[in-house]
């Protein structure tokens, strides 16, 4: 949640408040119904929703939830200039590393809130083989090493190629953009509405326990 606040609620009996800066960390598992209601009056709302897919083995797995405040997400400023919010994975920069509060998930999911200023350079290591993609919201970025850049304007995804790092430089009025890694599954994708399953038989019964009431009984 870039701006705003939202109160949550599921049917296992999770409550919460999602504000500014805030990040609500969800596995839907073997399934769990989520509402979200706006709770101010004025100002703006803004912020992300990103799927990551579970491999076919853990798609039956308990349902779980984590709220994550502000303070418990790392911030790390550069040198150039800028900062990265470290959500998930490890920041590996100037020989140190960070951690963020989500870690040891089978896609080794790596996510990223990186501003820079114009001009500003970032370089991080991503594991070749790995999917990224770079999606700025603010201002825009270059993408890729001095002399082999191109450029990203704002609202624009950038799906990168393979390779071992990624090399982000701020725009002529700078950039906040997210970056996200993962290890690809390499299995078939199957969705429906909510629903995201391997196969076409395992979205149909999904969607009969959920009209049967056998996953709010899960």
């Amino acid at each position: 949640m870039l701006d705003g606040h939202l109160r949550h609620e599921d049917h296992l009996g999770h409550k919460g408040d999602l504000k500014s800066g805030g990040v609500q960390w969800m596995t839907a598992g073997r399934g769990i119904i989520h509402s979200e209601m706006p709770q101010q009056e004025q100002g703006r709302m803004r912020g992300f929703q990103l799927w990551i897919n579970l491999p076919a083995k853990e798609k039956m797995k308990p349902a779980g939830y984590r709220d994550i405040q502000p303070d418990e997400i790392p911030v790390v400023n550069l040198r150039g200039g800028g900062r990265v919010k470290v959500i998930a994975g490890m920041l590996v920069l100037d020989g140190g590393t960070t951690p963020g509060p989500i870690q040891g998930l089978t896609t080794d999911p790596l996510y990223f809130d990186i501003e820079l200023p114009a001009g500003a350079a970032f370089t991080h290591p991503i594991h070749a083989g790995y999917h990224a993609f770079v999606y700025p919201f603010e201002g825009g970025v270059d993408v890729g090493p001095s002399g082999a850049t191109k450029r990203l304007p704002t609202h624009s995804a950038g799906v990168l190629s393979d390779g071992d790092a990624v090399t982000l430089t701020g725009g002529s009025e700078g950039g906040r953009v997210i970056l996200l890694a993962g290890r690809p599954l390499l299995e078939p994708i199957v969705q429906y509405g909510p629903f995201v399953m391997n196969t076409h038989e395992e979205v149909e019964q999904a969607i009969r326990d959920y009209q049967s009431g056998a996953l709010t009984a899960a």
